[in-house]
């Protein structure tokens, strides 16, 4: 310790330095002590079970979030063979415009609705706890 002060009055270390403060925290505390005449039986929390879940990092949900809107990529790319596919059909048959235009409004909208549905998952991943 005596080092340590001479290090520090002599300004080697700055006096906020991260490092030193990872030694004033609570973990590395050691448990509370507990006065002699209070005899309490351990509970979940004194061992540390009923302590709160750590928040998850940052970075983990947005990584969440991007590789589910890898899917959204997925419902633009069915959209356009979609519609594609509408372009042949019309060419090949013209005279069945009108249901194939049913059709393909019909597949648009389940498209869509997996891209809605994507995009809320995204959004729950990327805001949860």
């Amino acid at each position: 310790m005596a080092l340590f002060q001479a290090t520090r009055a002599a300004r080697i270390l700055p006096q906020g330095a991260a490092c030193l403060r990872l030694l004033s925290t609570p973990a590395l505390q050691g448990p509370p002590a507990l006065p002699a005449t209070a005899a309490l039986p351990p509970t979940l929390s004194a061992i540390g079970l009923g302590a709160p879940i750590a928040k998850r990092n940052a970075g983990v949900s947005v990584l969440g979030c991007a590789i589910a809107m890898v899917a959204v990529g997925g419902c633009a790319q069915g959209i356009g063979q979609l519609f594609a596919a509408l372009v042949v059909g019309m060419a090949r048959n013209p005279s069945m415009k009108e249901d194939l235009f049913t059709y393909t409004l019909i597949g648009m909208g389940f498209l869509e609705f997996l891209a809605i549905v994507v995009i809320l998952i995204a959004g729950l991943l990327l805001y949860s706890e």
